[in-house]
């Protein structure tokens, strides 16, 4: 398997209290080795506690919050679920302006499980394939994306996965997502296109 040197990266994983545990650490610890600098940007400072299933579990300190950071402060996004965790980020103004503002910019973002909630918000998965937790199908199809039953999916830069159990693939292909850069915004690539 071909590895990725993210030396140089800054990538922000948006989170706050209630995420599931192993979807922050996990992508932290995997990003951490391919050479990229991790912050937790939360809306509150302080810590936020992680959910280890229905627990709660281990507290995680807070780099910067939502409010202070800008979108060119990283490369890219992570966002992990839980179901408490993006549910509240959605209703944080500056959490989602940062999601809105790294896809208008084609930075990647990566959002696991119920972690799409937010990508709902932010208005940035309308034509896009994704998939994510089974309870938010209709919630992506309602709001314009092309759900499938898949553990990983990549489009234009957006990564997506269900659970858990899919972090291994998850993190291999927000690495390399990273690791590709920018992609261009949707309605460039439509812009591009010739008329018939």
């Amino acid at each position: 398997m071909a590895t990725h040197d993210l030396s140089g990266k800054k990538v922000a994983i948006l989170a706050t209290d209630g995420f599931e545990r192993s979807e922050l650490h996990e992508p932290k610890k995997a990003l951490e080795e391919a050479g990229a600098k991790v912050r937790i940007i939360a809306p509150h400072e302080g810590a936020i506690r992680a959910m280890e299933h229905h627990d709660w579990a281990d507290d995680v300190a807070v780099d910067a919050t939502t409010s202070e950071t800008i979108v060119d402060d990283f490369d890219a996004l992570v966002l992990p679920g839980g179901v408490m965790n993006p549910d509240k980020l959605r209703m944080d103004p500056d959490a989602v302006r940062l999601v809105r503002e790294a896809n208008a910019v084609g930075k990647p973002i990566a959002a696991i499980c119920h972690g799409p909630w937010t990508l709902i918000e932010a208005d940035v998965v309308e034509g896009r394939r994704v998939t994510s937790y089974p309870s938010l199908r209709t919630d992506l199809m309602n709001a314009g994306a092309k759900w499938v039953d898949e553990q990983v999916v990549v489009d234009r830069g957006l990564v997506t996965s269900r659970k858990p159990d899919d972090l291994a693939a998850f993190c291999a292909k927000l690495i390399e997502e990273i690791a590709e850069g920018p992609h261009r915004r949707a309605k460039d690539e439509r812009r591009e296109q010739p008329r018939a």
